[in-house]
């Protein structure tokens, strides 16, 4: 069910980076886009109409509709719920960054200073499954950073609505502005506004190739914060792991979409082939079964290396979203890891911990971005300003310098605008 290369240069070199986006889904979502901007709300209910099914004109979620999902919650999972968010909440605290000041005795101030983004709009998907987890990720650290206006938008079923377990933890969590609307469309009216919907500065959350294909065009207009690929997680394992364990958790990623990454790094072959035994017991038996298989199959991978050191060295090249360890010295092998979105070591740490209980987020770099990105946070929702402020006597001592650096670039206008306060100075 998952291919075994017995040399990792074989794997690396096989991999695809954003197969979905071989398909040619820019012009379409370019299309999508120019309409929205065009027709605004007319467009926004067409394409939902065409692409979801929907029915309903209304585009914003009325306020009854959002406080009866939230009446809906049985009280163990709004308890559950309200648990899960305080754990993220408390993670993302310690995130929080200080705006900071130093003054010189002359009077001159330099210095940072943090302010919220004013406007954000939130992604939440709604394809094969529903993700409240990916609510709370996204919303709580905006929440953190001081945001004013978070605005989420979800795609509607066929009678208009959004499914009403992510309706209900928005509620929990304070957000009132939902829009029944999803895929590319929905992405610009975030970036461009419409009758309805205004528009904001900034767009996070994950989602298809359409969704991340009209975040990727409508950068610049505003901000995104990544563009996420099929979800993946790499299992770092030697002997002593339990392969039941090992093969439950490459299927807990690959239940999410047909093109999940599931990769098994080990030094064992004996692991790698018991792994595969477990997969074929337990994929026929599983529910979302068509889904593990297509992914297990297309994506699925058990690469034999010669230690964990080379073990390491792969799942750093391959810079995967999550990335589990399962060995005799777990605490060893994590020293070794310098690219991936999430570490989980220990096999009491599976990665469903991570997604919904821990506290730190599960909205992650995928594709290999874990080289240079990171997870979600309260900076992704924030911005710094740099903070000067010369005085007199400053200026005046280091006039002469910044006035030959301006010439240096042959930007004599700088220079000029320095000097005119050094000699005609009050």
């Amino acid at each position: 069910m998952i291919t075994l290369f017995e040399n990792a240069r074989d794997y690396l070199n096989s991999r695809e980076i954003f197969p979905e986006y071989l398909n040619g889904v820019s012009d379409s979502v370019r299309q999508i886009i120019q309409a929205v901007r065009a027709d605004g709300d007319k467009a926004l209910r067409h394409f939902s109409k065409e692409f979801d099914g929907a029915t309903d004109e209304e585009l914003r979620v009325p306020a009854a509709e959002i406080v009866a999902a939230v009446d809906s919650l049985t009280p163990e999972i709004h308890d559950i719920l309200l648990e899960a968010a305080d754990n993220v909440r408390m993670f993302h605290q310690k995130q929080l960054p200080e705006s900071w000041r130093k003054i010189y005795p002359d009077g001159t101030c330099l210095g940072q200073k943090f302010t919220p983004i004013d406007a954000v709009g939130l992604y939440i998907p709604g394809g094969t499954a529903v993700y409240p987890s990916t609510v709370i990720m996204n919303v709580i650290p905006a929440q953190i950073a001081g945001v004013p206006r978070i605005a989420a938008i979800s795609p509607p079923r066929s009678e208009g609505r959004i499914n009403k377990l992510v309706l209900a933890v928005l509620g929990l969590l304070g957000v009132d502005e939902i829009y029944a609307l999803g895929g590319a469309h929905g992405i610009a009216a975030l970036a461009y506004g419409s009758e309805t919907v205004p528009r904001v500065f900034k767009i996070a959350g994950p989602g298809n190739a359409y969704v991340m294909e009209a975040k990727r065009q409508v950068y610049g207009q505003v901000g995104i914060d990544s563009l996420a690929g099929p979800t993946e997680v790499v299992v770092i394992a030697d002997g002593s792991a339990n392969p039941a364990f090992v093969a439950r958790d490459l299927m807990a990623q690959a239940e999410h979409d047909p093109h999940a990454m599931s990769i098994l790094i080990t030094p064992s072959k004996v692991l790698a082939d018991n792994v595969s035994k477990k997969l074929k017991e337990f994929v026929p038996q599983a529910e979302r079964k068509e889904i593990l298989e297509q992914a297990l199959t297309g994506q699925g991978a058990a690469i034999l290396v010669a230690d964990l050191a080379e073990a390491a060295e792969v799942a750093n090249e391959i810079a995967p979203e999550h990335l589990e360890i399962m060995t005799r010295d777990d605490a060893a092998v994590e020293k070794l890891i310098r690219n991936a979105g999430a570490i989980f070591w220990g096999k009491y740490t599976s990665e469903p911990v991570g997604d919904y209980w821990a506290g730190p987020n599960h909205t992650l770099p995928t594709n290999g971005t874990a080289r240079f990105s990171s997870p979600l946070g309260v900076m992704d929702y924030m911005k710094h300003s740099s903070l000067i402020h010369f005085s007199k006597e400053r200026l005046f001592q280091h006039a002469d310098k910044i006035e030959k650096f301006a010439r240096l670039e042959g930007l004599y206008n700088h220079g000029k605008s320095v000097e005119e306060r050094h000699d005609k100075s009050e």
